[in-house]
């Protein structure tokens, strides 16, 4: 059963567009797309590889009328291609890279076999700067599934280029500068891998005016501290006899080789031992390309780039005014990265972590890692100076979508839930026939026991109508904090990455003037920790303000309830309980006054 709620005066917005080709009034330049047969063309020591060329050529927004534009949106469940390459691709491509070493560190777009790298409009720029590697390949997972949201560029280092940390920064920063110059509304990304994290950190230091996400990948600050500090003149002074050696050494070093083997093995809570066994088995051999891509020679001269690189940096932390997202491995192997990202995070001025305990020195080719993921879920993306939860909310892939089932698995196992909806004839129906399959739709409902029904009814609408449900969510969901520092991607996390965002006036607004599916629990966080005796027990307020909203947009109310999940588990200790508790109830209040206060923007 559902409500359709009315009023005298409707307003309703559009719902929001996304084109591959649009006009930008308020643009400083103007962009002309070019068809080229070329492979790549460079502008302003900008490479990039590219079917449409961007050119510059006055103060008004122009569209070549010979360009085809078409209408492009980003479905829920779109194929972000995670698992479509490996490692193994890494290594053959090194080996490609490596050839034509001719020239200076210079730019790359990776482009897609299929042609699909358009992004989506106003998308910002990632500038990838790479690691001890140099060869610009390391987002070779995540390639596919960025360049929707962003236009990719890749830093590569020839093997032999011996350019100096500080030349390095200049190069990057000439590109920053440049691309600020064109779209000075929109923030620019620079993800750095080890060496690259410092770079990133060095080239934000001296542009505190430029609005930068950066984003770290076990950056090598810490360089002056690695475990490795005894062996490295070991290395440097290794017979040429033995130099072959090397790569395996390095890569058990850098990098976990089974999370490395596992990136396209079927994920599943039973492995698929055969798939990981073959990968192991073909990539191993490939190991011996790193020879090619750090030789002996390269890497002592990269081992002293690190050195005055991770120098340079630390002593400008106290510039970097950039918001920075800092992925940090527990089993770091060459980098006392855990250690590191918890002085970075007291260092720096705006600093968020992420942890991943299980993962080794080479974090972004590393099974389990899911770049765009990560940037969703601690709400980094963004188109301008500031982040919209609604215009800026990137819809689940369908790699994010099966990771969300095997994570709601066992819930699923052991209560096998249901879902009715009631047609208009008064029919009750198993699944959702009978809710409305486009917006505005607000679904309201109350909260049983902690909430546990959000997950499946999210995924069941995915599932079932292909339809994004955004949950109003309790604010203090989006300003969790850890008390060492060390947060990890959690199940809170993942949340945001399907549509949660804090319940405030404004953002149910947007929600429904997008005529988007919104989702409401008007008892809040108290009937979801109801106390004992409070089973199915409503705490709404007297007046739900929600009602005025949705008639404003014509918007179709779903209430919704839920039975079962009171029923699973018998409260022993409650609210009341807990706070009878003398020590516990102190560390309480405490706690309740020095959280933090959500303030909508």
């Amino acid at each position: 059963m559902f409500v359709k709620a009315t009023a005298s005066v409707v307003n309703l917005a559009p719902c929001l567009g996304l084109k591959s080709g649009y006009k930008h009034r308020s643009s400083r330049v103007s962009v002309k797309c070019v068809k080229t047969a070329a492979d790549s063309s460079v502008v302003n020591g900008v490479s990039l590889k590219e079917v449409e060329k961007r050119e510059v050529i006055g103060s008004e927004v122009n569209i070549d009328e010979k360009s085809v534009w078409k209408e492009e949106k980003l479905e829920a469940l779109w194929d972000d291609g995670y698992g479509t390459q490996s490692v193994k691709d890494y290594l053959d491509l090194g080996k490609e890279i490596i050839k034509p070493d001719g020239g200076p560190p210079r730019w790359f777009c990776p482009v897609a076999l299929d042609g699909n790298d358009s992004p989506l409009p106003d998308s910002p720029v990632l500038l990838f700067l790479p690691g001890m590697d140099g060869l610009g390949l390391g987002l070779i997972l995540h390639q596919k599934s960025l360049r929707k949201a962003f236009e990719v560029r890749c830093l590569h280092i020839p093997v032999y280029d011996r350019t100096p940390f500080i030349d390095l920064v200049a190069f990057v920063e000439e590109t920053l500068r440049f691309e600020h110059a064109l779209y000075p509304n929109r923030p620019i990304y620079l993800v750095g891998d080890s060496l690259g994290g410092c770079l990133a950190l060095a080239v934000a230091a001296r542009n505190p005016g430029i609005d930068l996400v950066v984003i770290l990948s076990n950056p090598a600050t810490s360089f002056d501290r690695t475990p490795l500090k005894p062996i490295l003149p070991v290395l440097e002074a290794m017979p040429d006899t033995l130099t072959g050696t090397i790569p395996y050494l390095l890569s058990f070093v850098m990098g976990d080789p089974v999370k490395m083997a596992s990136v396209d093995a079927e994920s599943s809570s039973i492995p698929n031992l055969e798939k990981l066994s073959d990968n192991l088995v073909s990539l191993l051999p490939r190991l011996s390309g790193l020879s090619d891509i750090i030789p002996k020679e390269t890497l002592s001269w990269k081992l002293k780039l690190l050195k005055s690189a991770a120098a340079y940096t630390n002593s400008r932390l106290h510039a970097v005014k950039a918001e920075v997202l800092l992925l940090a491995s527990g089993k770091d192997n060459m980098l006392p990265s855990s250690d590191e990202a918890q002085r970075l995070s007291r260092n720096l001025q705006n600093c968020k972590v992420c942890y991943f305990k299980d993962n080794g020195h080479t974090l972004l080719l590393e099974d389990g890692i899911n770049l765009l993921t990560i940037i969703k879920g601690t709400l980094k993306y963004r188109r301008t100076s500031k982040h919209d939860f609604v215009k800026d909310y990137l819809p689940p892939s369908m790699s994010e979508y099966k990771s969300a089932l095997q994570g709601n698995g066992w819930f699923q196992f052991a209560t096998s839930p249901a879902m009715f909806s009631t047609l208009e004839d008064g029919k009750i129906v198993r699944g959702l026939a009978g809710v409305p399959d486009d917006g505005p739709v607000l679904l309201v409902g109350y909260h049983m026991l902690l909430g546990l029904e959000l997950a499946p009814l999210v995924l069941e609408f995915l599932r079932e109508k292909n339809v994004i449900v955004r949950g109003m969510a309790h604010p203090a969901l989006f300003s969790m904090k850890s008390n060492n520092g060390l947060q990890e991607f959690s199940y809170f996390d993942l949340m945001k990455v399907f549509g949660a965002l804090p319940v405030t006036p404004s953002n149910l607004f947007k929600l429904l003037s997008s005529k988007s599916f919104a989702l409401l629990y008007p008892g809040g966080a108290r009937e979801a920790l109801h106390r004992k005796g409070e089973e199915y027990k409503l705490f709404w307020p007297d007046q739900p303000e929600f009602v005025r909203m949705a008639a404003k947009f014509g918007a179709t109310i779903v209430p919704f309830g839920a039975i079962g999940e009171d029923d699973i588990a018998e409260l022993v200790l409650d609210y009341d309980d807990v706070m009878r508790i003398p020590v516990l109830n102190d560390y309480l209040r405490r706690t309740n006054e020095q959280g933090p206060i959500w303030k909508e923007k």
